[in-house]
């Protein structure tokens, strides 16, 4: 047997596979303590645990199996595994516009291959059009893969460089750009590219995947076409976050990139507009169709400036009861230049607090003040503490995202250490980052099995 033989498999999984004499690629009936499954044995990471089998069900589904719960595994067929995807030749048509997919990490499109149970990565225009071949109905793709890191690991080397690489392609006359982006930190990403590229004649659309294409349920193919159809034909130039709108698939929603957040760990729909409505929808039959009409236009011009100040010494601080001092101290101690904190309620942290934020800002630390509730504005006038925290120099960020306004800080400070010039450039809205008021629609947080809601739910598609 090859290599492959028991790809990623070792200790108890390694051994269980050996005793029954299966390997990964075969199709197995398994009887187990818990029960019996049928499947196709999968290969497994290096890092991942040695207890596990994993099996592609039927359903389209993994599962894995403690390996000491299997009692028997029987091999009824083997398949045939093939890595890499077959390459198809981008048509190009001059009619169509310019679209450049950028790549960050991971992949940013896959196949599955069902004789084997492979996903199988694309990111080339030819792997792209083999993997998902309407792309070549909306646009001429060229990708560049710019570096390839988890989203939990993207920082300001990959934001400075991206910025970079948008005003690079701005100038080549390219129609719109769209950058393939893990799901976990890409409002983080969005905020950032909002405030380092500012008046893009184009749109900059950011996109990801929350279910891999192995699954059924995969948003990815979807995501990417609605992507690069926003990038390609959408009119609003400025750097959103395309993903999914309901829970179906629908249509997809753009958002404006310093208004979003992911809120859920693994629903598609996890992107939402906080404070706010979002710029638009986008499907594969109307195209964009906007929901505001308070944005950007594409341009026919190539202006754009862009403006990569970072810096690293910021920190955002989730107040909670009983926080002691040292925290404070230690950001003064370390040398960070600023702090965000996410206060309760209007904007409130505990007494015990106000010593040490009185010598953080005595000792030139830039402290802003946002809400955890996520919703609503920072309303530091309205009681006492607001008030005395005020007083020790902390300044209220209206109704900016705690994420957003530790970009902006990042980026701000990055320019300048002058505490009013500071201020200004905080407070001073780019793109959408505090707005004058919420609208009546831009809060709205349903609550399950209460009559109401439930008869709304009735009334739509799930």
């Amino acid at each position: 047997m090859g290599n492959d033989t028991y790809k990623g498999y070792r200790g108890a999984g390694l051994a269980v596979l050996e005793k029954h004499g299966v390997s990964v690629w075969s199709d197995v009936d398994v009887v187990t303590t818990n029960g019996p499954f049928k499947g196709l044995i999968l290969p497994r990471s290096e890092t991942a645990d040695e207890l596990h089998v994993v099996l592609k069900l039927n359903n389209g589904y993994n599962v894995g199996l403690a390996a000491n719960t299997i009692l028997s595994m029987k091999e009824t067929g083997r398949r045939e595994v093939i890595y890499k995807i077959p390459e198809r030749e981008f048509p190009r048509d001059p009619r169509k516009p310019k679209v450049k997919l950028f790549g960050t990490g991971g992949t940013i499109a896959s196949r599955l291959d069902y004789r084997t149970g492979a996903v199988v990565p694309a990111f080339s225009p030819g792997e792209l059009y083999g993997s998902v071949p309407e792309l070549a109905d909306i646009c001429n793709l060229e990708t560049e893969k710019l570096y390839g890191v988890f989203s939990e690991n993207m920082g300001p080397e990959q934001y400075i460089r991206t910025a970079q690489k948008i005003g690079e392609e701005i100038g080549k006359g390219t129609d719109g750009i769209v950058i393939g982006h893990g799901t976990d930190t890409m409002h983080h990403t969005a905020a950032i590219l909002s405030f380092m590229v500012q008046g893009s004649p184009i749109p900059i659309v950011m996109v990801g995947s929350q279910r891999s294409s192995d699954r059924p349920s995969s948003d990815a193919a979807s995501n990417l076409i609605n992507a690069v159809r926003t990038a390609a034909e959408g009119d609003i130039a400025e750097v959103m976050v395309c993903m999914f709108g309901p829970t179906s698939d629908e249509y997809a929603l753009l958002h404006r990139g310093t208004r979003v957040r992911k809120m859920h760990s693994s629903y598609r729909s996890t992107f939402r507009t906080i404070g706010d409505v979002p710029l638009a929808m986008v499907d594969n039959k109307t195209g964009v169709t906007h929901l505001r009409h308070d944005f950007s236009p594409r341009r026919k011009d190539r202006r754009v400036k862009i403006n990569t100040a970072f810096e690293d010494k910021v920190t955002i601080l989730y107040y909670y009861p009983n926080m002691l001092p040292d925290i404070v101290d230690a950001c003064v101690d370390n040398g960070y230049r600023g702090i965000v904190i996410a206060g309760t309620g209007l904007g409130h942290v505990n007494k015990p607090l106000y010593p040490a934020l009185k010598k953080a800002v005595e000792k030139g630390v830039h402290v802003y003040m946002t809400v955890q509730t996520l919703w609503g504005y920072v309303q530091m006038y309205v009681y006492e503490t607001g008030r005395e925290l005020m007083e020790l120099g902390i300044v209220p960020a209206a109704n900016m995202l705690p994420e957003v306004a530790f970009m902006k800080l990042c980026w701000t400070l990055g320019q300048t250490d002058d505490r009013d010039e500071v201020k200004r450039i905080m407070l001073t809205p780019v793109n959408g980052e505090t707005t004058d008021r919420e609208p009546y629609n831009g809060y709205l947080v349903y609550q399950g099995a209460v009559p109401e809601v439930q008869e709304f739910l009735r009334s739509i598609k799930r």
